[in-house]
């Protein structure tokens, strides 16, 4: 924490503490930090949760999507919804702070507004999403596109051994018939407070990122095809090699996007999925497949990138005498920027507590890209040690924690007034 910030916090870093520690200490014993979305343990930490939310005076549910809401009523209930939180579900070994420092930061800044006798006029909703993170059905953001109104419904019927994604729905509190009828309409403002993922907060000391915009997260598939031969009597000259011209696009790829990363905006490419037909020793390969995944916080960017992987792809075909098919978008999410009204909030309470701050967009994906499809939205990150997430080593301090969640505390006084006045 910058020694320029407040000393006198309005928040409890104790009370953070104990919701980090007390969801860490609920886990599969051999593989710290586990608890994914749809298992027993993942509903033994939501029992705790909600045992804490009531304890701060909230009013608990279950929605029709399986997330975990806690209110605190406003004095002008009419004016709509302002909400905070993030997810409690774990990747497999994960890390105790991704999604859980969120909901922990959400749930103080509801406690610290009673602890200052401080009554909004917007009501206050605490979520922990369901399965923000990729769930045991291979999907994820189950519970926040439910609550935008966009979770597709063939997912429903995604099967991991006797149990679907409906069914899970269900064992969780949920109740997938009455779907269809949970878009809300009534936030007004949705906030995140999210470890970074990232090295850049610890290497350049600063407390806080102000989220500009959630990337944008393309996926495209590209086949190369050549001539299966024999490796050992097939001249050096005569080949077709599948793998070596897909080896030579995959570091264009990596030229690609490091220029691209130069320019504006954040932009990331990744060739993280590679096959290779017929994978023997004694073969010439005959046919690979790869997945790029590209991340742009701009969709100029990924249109420019899309575009120039053409006729990269047919120099290097007509160079090594193989067929590579055109790219195959195979899903295509746009960028999600943040509100500027409340970017200007999180700013200004940074500002007001001190806090060394500044913009970035985020490379990963978050709960928040589906509630902006709904309502105002926008995040704040914190440092974690090394940039390291969705390992057992992931690190945030805790007060580094309690940092950003007297930044929300703050932002969420002055959203209360400045969205009235902006009608």
């Amino acid at each position: 924490m910058s020694t320029s910030v407040k000393t006198n916090l309005p928040v409890d870093a104790g009370r953070i503490a104990g919701i980090v520690n007390g969801l860490a200490g609920i886990t599969e014993p051999d593989r710290p930090y586990t608890r994914r979305a749809f298992t027993p343990l993942f509903l033994e930490g939501r029992a705790f949760l909600d045992r804490r939310f009531r304890a701060a005076g909230l009013e608990t549910r279950i929605d029709a999507a399986g997330n975990l809401i806690g209110r605190r009523k406003g004095r002008k209930s009419a004016l709509g919804t302002l909400m905070l939180g993030s997810h409690s579900d774990t990747v497999p070994e994960g890390g105790r702070f991704d999604g859980i420092a969120g909901v922990a930061a959400a749930l103080e800044v509801a406690r610290a507004l009673s602890d200052a006798g401080i009554e909004l006029d917007h009501d206050l909703e605490i979520v922990d999403f369901l399965a923000e993170e990729v769930s045991i059905f291979g999907v994820s953001c189950v519970g926040s596109r439910g609550m935008a109104g966009i979770l597709p419904d063939g997912w429903l019927s995604r099967v991991q051994g006797e149990l679907s994604l409906r069914q899970g729905i269900v064992e969780v509190g949920g109740d997938p018939s009455r779907l269809s009828a949970l878009k809300r309409s009534d936030i007004k403002a949705f906030l995140e407070l999210h470890i970074e993922q990232g090295p850049v907060l610890e290497t350049g000391r600063l407390d806080i990122g102000v989220v500009t915009a959630i990337s944008g997260i393309t996926r495209i598939e590209i086949v190369v095809e050549g001539q299966a031969d024999h490796a050992g009597t097939t001249p050096m000259g005569h080949r077709r090699d599948a793998l070596v011209a897909a080896s030579r696009l995959v570091l264009a790829i990596e030229r690609l996007a490091t220029e691209f990363s130069r320019g504006e905006g954040h932009f990331t490419a990744t060739v993280g999925e590679f096959s290779i037909e017929p994978n023997a020793a004694n073969v010439v390969p005959s046919k690979v497949r790869l997945l790029i995944d590209a991340r742009a916080e701009l969709r100029s960017q990924m249109e420019r990138f899309l575009a120039e992987l053409r006729p990269l792809c047919l120099d290097i075909a007509e160079a090594a005498g193989v067929t590579i098919a055109p790219a195959n978008v195979i899903s295509d999410n746009p960028p999600t920027p943040g509100d500027p009204l409340l970017l200007l909030a999180l700013e200004e309470s940074c500002d007001g507590i001190g806090a060394r701050h500044r913009r970035m967009a985020s490379g990963a994906g978050h709960d928040t890209a589906w509630m902006g499809r709904i309502t105002r939205s926008a995040m704040i990150f914190i440092p974690c040690l090394g940039g390291r997430s969705h390992a057992p080593e992931e690190w945030a301090e805790n007060d580094d924690i309690a940092l950003g969640a007297a930044v929300l505390f703050e932002a969420v006084k002055r959203l209360d007034k400045r969205l009235q006045e902006k009608g």
